[in-house]
């Protein structure tokens, strides 16, 4: 699919990554076109998927939700109704920010929002603890934040 994309395309998709804030003329501005054709490029490129949605960063620290761990969780047994059991409980616990199905040793990796150690011992007992078929979890705790580009690689 990303060979449908041209060079003006990618442009787009490369700047909206850094500023999703940008007025069509500011965006055209940036990939050397008139408005009218960027504003065209940028509704086709929403309709095929390929912007899925725009968002803002917020800053977890300022809102006290500055705990952030992954957890990974492996449940006891698994077939298509356990999975879809775990992944409907998963999507209504707001402490969840992200899930993943993955391989290896564990089933699943949770990325977890927590104001502190408590609460996320509390949502371990609470939440996670009261969902059938969990049988194993390890949990992560992030020290600090190297890289996070909140974006792909557009080359």
């Amino acid at each position: 699919m990303a060979d449908t994309l041209d060079e003006i395309d990618l442009q787009i998709l490369k700047t909206l990554q850094k500023n999703a804030k940008l007025t069509t003329k500011e965006l055209a501005d940036a990939v050397h076109l008139t408005p009218t054709p960027v504003f065209e490029r940028q509704k086709r490129l929403e309709r095929q998927g390929y912007i899925m949605r725009y968002t803002a960063v917020i800053d977890p620290e300022k809102l006290g939700q500055g705990l952030l761990v992954f957890c990974k969780v492996k449940l006891q047994q698994i077939n298509h109704e356990i999975a879809d059991a775990f992944m409907r409980r998963i999507q209504r616990i707001p402490e969840v920010t992200e899930c993943y199905n993955i391989s290896g040793a564990y089933d699943y990796l949770l990325k977890v929002r927590a104001r502190d150690m408590k609460q996320y011992q509390e949502f371990v007992l609470n939440k996670l603890g009261d969902i059938d078929n969990v049988g194993a979890i390890e949990s992560t705790f992030v020290m600090s934040e190297v890289k996070n580009i909140y974006g792909i690689n557009l080359k």
